[in-house]
């Protein structure tokens, strides 16, 4: 008899455990997948390199967890390792848990709040100064971008990249325009971390010379900027911009948003109704890298003139 009570006081204890356990499922609101997420998040399975949403985006925000929304991830931390799938060399803090593998030879990431799969994360590659690589698929995450406000509440930011030969003279024009708060020259696009001048000009690297163009957009708009940038180089020519030749020298439009890549191919298909054959190539905005100190605003420090880069009306 005391052997059957306490058998039924066990079953009791099971039942409700159960059942507290069920309600809190029940509680955990979390994002419905479509079957390919799933295969992911939930089964572990690795989407194929290169082909994920955020391989190349290296736009201001923060990437969450794709089934419940938890951060994991900011931009900051995110780097091109050339490898197909996003890289960040850091996580925010708690955000993600190691598991190793049950062959022993990777460490698998998952989210911290709800378990789902990211990828793997690999330590002693020297690709940055934090020797750590989160390697995860485009898949697993969404990504929340940030809205740059300078003091003023009333002015929002945006930021564009513009490549058309000598980074000295694209600068000169941008800086100028109305509505623009600041530029800055760089490099985009290639493979070498943290490039030098010197490095470019092999045209080995594959960068190219660029201006980044933070703009007001109370004041002005993307489409003025892309309308500016066409007026100002000879977008026909292929390989360089006037006297200057070589891959650091051509014509490209690195955009940051699908806005942006609608507006840039809008004007290349106004430009190509016009008869012009455009050169100009449209890519996404991969890191961009600030150039040396005696390159920002050249022609203002040395009070001259672009000689490949003169204005004039097309639009």
């Amino acid at each position: 008899m005391k052997t059957n009570i306490f058998l039924l006081i066990i079953c009791m204890l099971v039942f409700f455990t159960q059942s507290a356990c069920d309600q809190q499922v029940k509680k955990m609101k979390y994002n419905p997948l479509t079957p390919e997420e799933q295969a992911v998040i939930l089964h572990k399975a690795t989407e194929r390199p290169f082909t994920g949403e955020y391989d190349t985006n290296f736009e201001k925000g923060t990437y969450v967890c794709k089934q419940c929304n938890a951060p994991l991830y900011r931009s900051e931390d995110k780097f091109d390792a050339h490898c197909g799938w996003p890289s960040f060399d850091d996580e925010i803090p708690g955000a993600v848990k190691r598991i190793p593998d049950a062959d022993g030879q990777r460490t698998e990431i998952v989210c911290t709040n709800c378990g789902a799969h990211l990828g793997h994360v690999f330590i002693g590659e020297r690709l940055t100064p934090k020797n750590t690589r989160y390697c995860v698929n485009s898949i697993s995450m969404k990504f929340i971008p940030s809205v740059e406000k300078n003091e003023s509440k009333d002015q929002i930011r945006e930021t564009a990249y513009f490549a058309s030969g000598c980074f000295w003279g694209t600068q000169y024009h941008f800086m100028k325009a109305k509505g623009v708060i600041a530029t800055t020259v760089g490099y985009m696009g290639g493979r070498t971390q943290n490039p030098t001048y010197k490095q470019v000009c092999t045209g080995e690297t594959g960068h190219v010379e660029t201006t980044q163009v933070v703009f007001d957009k109370t004041k002005t708009s993307y489409e003025d900027m892309v309308k500016l940038y066409f007026e100002t180089h000879d977008f026909t020519q292929v390989g360089g911009q006037g006297p200057d030749i070589g891959d650091q020298y051509r014509s490209v439009i690195f955009y940051s948003s699908e806005d942006q890549r609608l507006i840039a191919e809008k004007y290349i298909g106004i430009l190509t109704d016009k008869g012009y054959k455009v050169a100009t190539i449209l890519k996404p905005a991969p890191k961009f890298w600030k150039a040396e100190d005696y390159h920002q605003e050249y022609y203002e420090k040395n009070h001259g003139t672009p000689y490949c880069h003169i204005y004039r009306k097309i639009f």
